[in-house]
């Protein structure tokens, strides 16, 4: 139903699926439970057996159900797969399913795909549910079922019914042209590509976004004014989270604004040292490492400025007072794969960058994969001050 970037904290693994980590928030426990309960006091009334037998139906449904929300995220991360974004994992929590990946899509057409993808995979399990229901017992009989207008159903068809009928709530909902729900997302890249500017087609769907979470949560202080405080509450903290996600995601648009033109290029080191990849070991060390104090690592390049990895300073000097003291540092050095950053990269792509946290600095590359430069995390909280601090 929703997607964001990174991952969820306290999140408990329950799967991997197609190599993709489905797991689940310690709240959502609670909502299972409770789906046991609702269901097995409506299937009650209508299920042919015993109370045992509603509770079992009751259990499957559940889990049907929120299968069919992994099913639904399943769609979005596959789609975002194809667009080349790396997806972090998916989640069950409070209110769904929730996507995770690394970046957003760069394209009007890549947001509407990969926000389309989870509705049309809600849209294929509420076809096939049909088609199996009406082939059971007919249209009438499936109707009825799913209504739970019948005084008498099998359970085979109770739970295609109850699964169809439960994908097309979340089916409307989630269509609402209101950000972060999968609606608002498609109404943004629609706007994004009738305007060109995808900061104004953000700004329009975050504020519906803050709209409908108005709406939720006067419905939900409704429903508690009328004695219905479960629904209610639920109802209104649905509303909060929503619209604080919208809230949050217009406020990251103005920071976007602001840094908006400012590159890699534009904050980076662009005459870092080097040490050439035919370098042999022991000269490395010492025309390096001893020179340099407190360097821990230099960046590797070859002789047509192709950048090789990062050569450190432990490997380098082991070589060195070894054996390998004549083997060429290029041999030593890693490939540094996730080390890289285009030269042309957004100074926003880089705040949002894991591997510039993680190591602390990011070979800037062309497109050629030849060194341009050096950009660490000091020049990043530099950069963030000098265009986010308000003019005097």
């Amino acid at each position: 139903m929703l997607w964001s970037m990174g991952r969820r904290s306290g999140s408990v693994q329950l799967a991997r699926i197609l190599g993709i980590r489905v797991g689940a928030d310690y709240a959502w426990f609670a909502i299972l439970f409770l789906a046991i309960f609702f269901f097995q006091d409506q299937f009650k009334r209508v299920v042919d057996g015993s109370d045992t037998t509603a509770y079992v139906a009751a259990v499957a449904a559940a889990f049907l159900f929120f299968g069919s929300i992994v099913f639904h995220e399943l769609g979005h991360a596959l789609a975002a797969r194809r667009e080349g974004i790396e997806v972090a994992g998916i989640d069950l929590f409070l209110f769904g399913g929730l996507m995770h990946m690394r970046s957003e899509p760069q394209t009007p057409g890549a947001e509407f795909r990969v926000a389309a993808a989870g509705p049309l995979a809600t849209l294929a399990v509420i076809a096939a549910g049909v088609a199996a229901g009406v082939g059971m017992e007919g249209w009438g009989a499936f109707r009825d079922a799913a209504t739970l207008s019948t005084g008498s159903v099998s359970v085979a068809m109770l739970l295609v019914s109850i699964v169809v009928t439960m994908n097309v709530i979340v089916l409307v909902f989630n269509l609402v042209p209101a950000y972060p729900l999968d609606g608002g997302r498609i109404a943004r890249s629609i706007v994004w590509r009738l305007t060109g500017d995808r900061n104004r087609a953000t700004r329009a769907a975050a504020a519906v976004g803050r709209g409908f979470g108005w709406l939720l949560i006067a419905a939900g202080l409704a429903l508690l004014a009328t004695g219905d405080p479960l629904d209610g509450v639920y109802l209104a903290v649905l509303g909060w989270l929503l619209g604080s996600q919208a809230r949050g995601v217009a406020v990251q648009t103005a920071f976007t604004e602001r840094l908006e033109g400012v590159t890699v290029a534009d904050i980076m080191d662009a005459q870092p040292v080097t040490i050439g990849a035919d370098t042999p070991a022991l000269r490395a060390y010492e025309d390096f490492f001893l020179r340099y104090h407190g360097y821990e690592w230099f960046a590797v390049v070859e002789p047509d400025g192709r950048y090789v990895g990062r050569a450190l300073r432990e490997p380098v000097m082991e070589a060195a007072e070894g054996a390998n003291a004549g083997a060429p540092v290029r041999a030593l050095t890693g490939t540094d794969a996730d080390g890289r950053v285009p030269a042309d990269a957004s100074l926003e792509a880089l705040v949002a960058s894991e591997p510039l946290r993680r190591l602390g600095s990011l070979m800037a590359v062309d497109a050629d994969e030849h060194l341009r430069g050096v950009v660490t995390l000091d020049q990043v909280a530099r950069a963030l001050r000098t265009h986010l601090t308000p003019a005097r």
